[in-house]
């Protein structure tokens, strides 16, 4: 990491901090990994891409925007109130940060798109390299139709693969047909 924003105080306080109570028996990044199904590894480079975002929001100047992962890790920080508000914004970003939500609309839509396409070229240029897109999609998949796009708690739920239950359903069907050619035959 050689980026002059790596070399700033700010990125210094934001590298070093650490999210939640260090004794608690489950951590931030244990508890955001469950909630999002995510790998460890994953979880720590998404954490680590929040910590950028928020540089980006003292440095950039414009209103910039996450993206959903990004946002994920924003709004479960939120709610360890205390350290985002009594720790984070005033000891280490030096400011508030607050999340307000979309009023919806199509005009909302493109203010966000333009502003997460303006986030991702400051990206670029504070850290001297492109955002990861697994993270960071492009502006047109961020805003697009998002295959993820409904949150759903895995055990209240079974979820299958579209590709499996379309798999699955023929079966269902061919058997259908099978038991009823067989009951046919037996009238």
């Amino acid at each position: 990491m050689s980026a002059p924003a790596f070399t700033t105080a700010l990125w210094q306080r934001l590298a070093a901090h650490e999210i939640g109570p260090a004794e608690a028996s489950l951590s931030f990044a244990a508890r955001l990994a469950r909630e999002n199904r995510w790998g460890e590894a994953h979880t720590q480079r998404v954490i680590l891409e929040y910590k950028r975002f928020c540089y980006l929001a003292r440095t950039a100047g414009h209103e910039v925007t996450p993206s959903d992962a990004v946002d994920q890790v924003w709004h479960l920080h939120l709610t360890y109130s205390r350290d985002y508000w009594e720790v984070f914004c005033p000891e280490v970003l030096g400011a508030d940060l607050h999340h307000g939500p979309t009023a919806g609309g199509q005009v909302e839509r493109d203010r966000y798109y333009d502003q997460y396409s303006a986030t991702l070229n400051s990206y670029e240029v504070a850290f001297d390299e492109p955002p990861p897109p697994d993270i960071w999609p492009d502006a047109a998949r961020r805003f697009g139709v998002d295959p993820k796009g409904l949150r759903v708690n895995p055990q209240d739920v079974m979820i299958l693969d579209r590709r499996v239950a379309i798999i699955g359903s023929a079966g269902w069907v061919a058997l259908g047909i099978v038991i009823a050619v067989l009951v046919g035959v037996m009238i």
